[in-house]
């Protein structure tokens, strides 16, 4: 099927053409023409499948039509769980639009000066694209008029739940005309999603698409026993010195652990920036630019970085913390592989993290299987129910084999020094006795000030 068979405006199938399209993914074929004849939909549909388009090029299709509602406000509204997301959706649908005529595209989201907002929402807009928060407060001042709305997106419906978004986004929606299209994008469409669906949307038709390890065939999975803070510190040296990174995505638990990690990563020699909740729209935006144009290699993030960003030379993702949700570990993976390509995701895991690993495998159907890098062994064995690769008489797996030795290929020297194999004042390489162990416990958790200060 091409896009042409899909019945949109001649503009629109140019724009996605001269974007390098060739032919429609599935979201795209099943969801375009239940759009353009009108009808509500739900959909289940993983980052990276097409979905911004399944949804944004019916809505452009609608406004080749002009309105017959006079008025300024928004005839497309896109509700994102972040910002960036929001710009993502926003930079995608001037893209799809650029050829028809006069498409005002707005962004409305936290951390931009509200000044330039006002500005923006004083003008005619045809597609209004923001997140919830910002969004209420200027409903609430009376900058927005909803009388001429015609269709709804609820893009990343589960997250913006995870978030506790869903009261905004109702709100919202009452305040919209009852006869809009309604759509309601998500990774999964399970009981509290329909819950929502049955209250914001009639009669919709429903569209699955792409099971969650079918769409992770192409990235490698790899997970890495850790004993403590100090081992994981080390390991993340070594994996991000490998010369087959060209840009990698480090995810760890909250945002402090971010800026401290990315300051570390730093003072290491890595060209490494921090993204987290806290940073300004401007910080946030700077940084991408300079990982988009290769001034960055590394990016450490907190989960707000696991949805809405997309650039393709990443081709590493590295999960320092494992992620709360099994359906974000999804999501942050996502961040590689993109378009077809390949891509490699890395994640830590200690003892602790045996629900969690659970959880995950339930979820993408994949069973981990742990590697370990020559000199950096952890000085216990995993206790997840797992065969050990390395145990007398068993021959390791292929995967396995391969995973090693293309970790080692371009050894570290570091690595290889004595600090790295381990020496009395790290307690590497030494027996897993009762001393080790309490020396560890102590000078991670309580006596170190700096959680991913380099050892000495």
């Amino acid at each position: 099927m091409s896009f042409e068979n899909l019945n949109l405006h001649p503009a629109i199938v140019k724009a996605v053409l001269a974007a390098g399209y060739t032919s429609p993914t599935p979201i795209q074929q099943q969801a375009i023409p239940e759009l353009i004849a009108g009808h509500d939909i739900m959909a289940s549909a993983q980052t990276g499948t097409g979905k911004t388009a399944a949804f944004m090029l019916p809505a452009l299709h609608r406004l080749a039509t002009p309105s017959t509602v006079r008025s300024r406000g928004p005839r497309i509204l896109v509700l994102t769980p972040t910002r960036e997301l929001a710009l993502q959706v926003s930079d995608a649908t001037s893209k799809y639009g650029k050829f028809l005529p006069r498409i005002n595209v707005v962004s409305i989201l936290g951390g931009m000066p509200y000044p330039l907002q006002n500005k923006l929402l004083s003008q005619t807009v045809d597609v209004l694209v923001a997140t919830p928060g910002r969004l209420i407060d200027h409903i609430e001042r009376g900058r927005i008029d909803f009388s001429r709305l015609e269709m709804l997106v609820l893009d990343e419906a589960d997250r913006m739940l995870d978030m506790g978004f869903i009261q905004d986004v109702e709100h919202i929606a009452s305040k919209t005309p009852a006869e809009r299209q309604t759509l309601l994008f998500s990774a999964t469409l399970d009981g509290a999603i329909e819950k929502i669906a049955a209250r914001l949307l009639k009669t919709p038709k429903r569209i699955q698409v792409a099971t969650q390890h079918a769409r992770l065939d192409h990235i490698e999975q790899r997970m890495h026993y850790v004993d403590d803070l100090m081992h994981k510190n080390r390991l993340l040296d070594h994996l991000l010195r490998d010369a087959t990174i060209k840009q990698a995505i480090v995810f760890t638990a909250t945002k402090r652990d971010a800026d401290s990690l990315a300051d570390n990563l730093s003072s290491q020699g890595h060209k490494a920036a921090a993204m987290h909740g806290d940073m300004t729209q401007r910080e946030r935006t700077r940084t991408l630019t300079g990982l988009r144009q290769g001034r960055l290699k590394i990016l450490v993030a907190t989960d707000v970085a696991a949805r809405g960003i997309d650039i393709a030379d990443i081709t590493h993702v590295i999960n320092f913390d494992l992620p709360k949700f099994a359906e974000d570990y999804v999501h942050r993976i996502g961040r590689t592989g993109r378009a077809g390509a390949s891509g490699i995701a890395v994640s830590f895991a200690s003892g602790k993290d045996a629900a969690h690993l659970k959880k995950i495998e339930r979820f993408t159907g994949n069973r981990f299987e742990f590697h370990v890098i020559p000199g950096m062994e952890p000085r216990t064995k995993p206790r997840f129910g797992r065969s050990d690769d390395n145990k007398p008489g068993r021959r390791p797996s292929s995967t396995a084999h391969k995973t090693r030795r293309s970790w080692s290929d371009n050894p570290n020297p570091r690595s290889s020094s004595q600090e790295n194999k381990g020496g009395r004042e790290t307690g590497f390489g030494q027996p897993f006795n009762r001393e080790n162990r309490k020396r560890s416990f102590s000078n991670n958790k309580f006596g170190n000030t700096d959680r991913f200060a380099r050892p000495e």
